[in-house]
């Protein structure tokens, strides 16, 4: 990996005059440790503090879109892998609150590697919204705030929980989103035609990440695609006959992990 392309974490946050010249103008991936501990959300939303019941007295009566797929712990960006189903913000927060009941009940995760599957039928998804556990729910990407279409907030009481971090203070945000999810899911290898600013405000998460000039070792979907912005390799057990170059890959990754009140900036490309 090129010195000029290294993951730089920083203790105390730049300025906004500072991120823009030093961080953002170099294009490269940083991470901004304890970023967001002071956040409304940092404190209100823990699970382990009775953050569920919070979000499920704020918004729970809001409609959410989440992810229903059969790959799960694995969730891919294309659309034959997983099915949108709308369900209320308090059923999702009710499947969260059983799953953390049977995982301290087993001492265990809850979640178990599946094959690659095809789309999930509406039967199937009777079914699993219906029984136990949904363990191929996954919120990704649900709108709190959107700058360009209010009508797609579905959140947006959990707005002021949230602060602008200050080296960002001089940008305009275009959206804020929410991800939520099991321990042990793992979404698909992309990128983004814009900046992103990943904060964690429970839990862990490690992020896998590859400079723009990887993406041929990543074999994205083809342009015409509803995931273009995907790579076609399968996280688990990759078919290597099929994406030689993928063997590769792993060279020109880098590995950051996440805390609690730690964000992570990931430039367009990445």
């Amino acid at each position: 990996m090129e010195e000029s392309l290294q993951i730089q974490r920083f203790e105390q946050l730049p300025s906004s005059t500072e991120f823009a010249s030093q961080i953002e103008s170099k294009n490269v991936p940083a991470v901004f440790n304890g970023c967001i501990k002071d956040w409304k959300a940092f404190v209100k939303w823990n699970p382990a503090n009775g953050g569920l019941d919070y979000l499920q007295e704020r918004v729970g009566s809001s409609t959410v879109e989440a992810m229903l797929s059969k790959t799960a712990p694995v969730f891919y960006g294309d659309i034959r892998s997983h099915e949108r189903v709308q369900l209320p913000f308090s059923t999702f927060i009710d499947f969260c609150k059983q799953s953390m009941r049977n995982t301290d009940s087993s001492g265990g995760s809850l979640l178990q590697s599946e094959r690659h599957q095809d789309a999930v039928t509406d039967v199937d998804q009777e079914s699993m919204l219906s029984g136990d556990v949904p363990q191929q729910i996954y919120l990704a990407q649900v709108p709190i705030m959107n700058s360009e279409d209010r009508e797609r907030v579905q959140l947006e009481g959990l707005r002021e929980d949230i602060q602008t971090p200050t080296f960002l203070e001089t940008k305009e945000l275009a959206s804020v989103n929410l991800w939520m999810n099991n321990a042990q899911s793992r979404s698909s290898t992309h990128y983004d035609p814009h900046h992103n600013v990943l904060c964690v405000v429970a839990g862990s998460k490690q992020v896998v990440l590859w400079p723009p000039s990887a993406s041929p070792f990543l074999y994205p979907m083809p342009v015409y695609g509803e995931a273009s912005n995907h790579s076609s390799i399968a996280l688990e057990n990759p078919d290597f006959s099929l994406y030689p170059r993928a063997k590769c890959s792993m060279d020109y990754s880098q590995k950051v992990i996440l805390h609690a009140g730690d964000a992570l900036f990931i430039p367009e490309g990445w």
